[in-house]
């Protein structure tokens, strides 16, 4: 085995990055292929039927790559990154059935408890319920090894919120064409300025690289990530801040997530942007 020693975790991250976008761009074609011939295909703003719920492209890539990484550098990954790889095909699957199966009959998270408190589950609510079990387990696998004091429970309790919140809130970013794309990578970039040098960052390295690669073809209107690819694009936003942050950033990124969705729950997030020159700007950049 071809094994590389000594290396620092940030050029792990450099490297990951990178790979992300060589991974992606080999693959983008035969999974679009793949799913045109499956006639998984749904109507663009122009009319256009296009191929939908490509974002488990974005799996596939961290799964090929943090191969590569565990294989050229074995002992420099810690168990996080299989705990990642394993949430991140959880909430893919899970997304995937909202894209397959789900209606619009419910919006937003209070429409799908509301339906859930009347009985009816929803593929909102069953993703809402599965995502916050899922960042509950992933939180609750690092902390196996501790005795449940206060600051413990309080680790566990702010770390679920953090994963939890941020997998809906690129989620409900995805109303237009490369949105959520741009939100995912807004955030990568104060995540990764913040912490760099972490090891925790190298899902969101991979990921970001992948999306980089994808990026034009939602741009485009020619393919849509659905909420299988919004819905792993949080998960590793939260997954990456939840491991990478210390406690003051952590909780200021908490406090953020929450006043985001007090607002999306009163205010349409579209409309916003539509009425502001800056934010419409940056909304509309690289569309046809």
């Amino acid at each position: 085995m071809f094994v590389l020693k000594g290396v620092s975790p940030s050029i792990l991250i450099i490297f990951n990055f990178f790979l992300g976008i060589f991974i992606t761009r080999m693959m983008i074609a035969p999974v679009l292929d793949m799913v045109y011939q499956a006639k998984f295909v749904r109507p663009n703003y122009k009319g256009n039927l296009i191929p939908v719920g490509v974002g488990f492209i974005f799996l596939l890539t961290s799964l090929v790559v943090l191969t590569v990484d565990y294989l050229l550098f074995p002992g420099l990954l810690g168990d996080n990154s299989t705990i990642f790889v394993l949430g991140l095909a959880v909430i893919t699957f899970l997304g995937f059935i909202d894209d397959t199966l789900g209606s619009r009959q419910a919006t937003g998270l209070k429409g799908h408890f509301k339906a859930l408190l009347k009985g009816n589950l929803t593929t909102g609510g069953l993703k809402a319920l599965g995502g916050g079990l899922l960042a509950l387990l992933i939180t609750a696998s690092e902390f196996t090894h501790y005795q449940l004091t206060v600051n413990v429970i309080t680790n566990i309790v702010v770390n679920t919120l953090v994963i939890a919140l941020s997998i809906n809130a690129i989620n409900l970013l995805d109303l237009r064409p490369g949105r959520a794309g741009k939100g995912f990578l807004i955030l990568a970039v104060v995540i990764l300025t913040v912490s760099w040098g972490s090891e925790s960052l190298l899902p969101l390295a991979l990921v970001s690289g992948s999306l980089l690669a994808y990026l034009p073809w939602d741009l485009k209107a020619r393919a849509m990530m659905g909420d299988t690819g919004s819905n792993a694009l949080g998960l590793v936003i939260g997954f990456s801040a939840a491991w990478s942050f210390d406690e003051l950033p952590k909780l200021v990124f908490l406090i953020m997530l929450i006043l985001f969705h007090l607002f999306t729950e009163k205010y349409s997030l579209t409309e916003i942007i539509a009425g502001n020159k800056i934010l419409n700007y940056l909304d509309k950049m690289g569309r046809d």
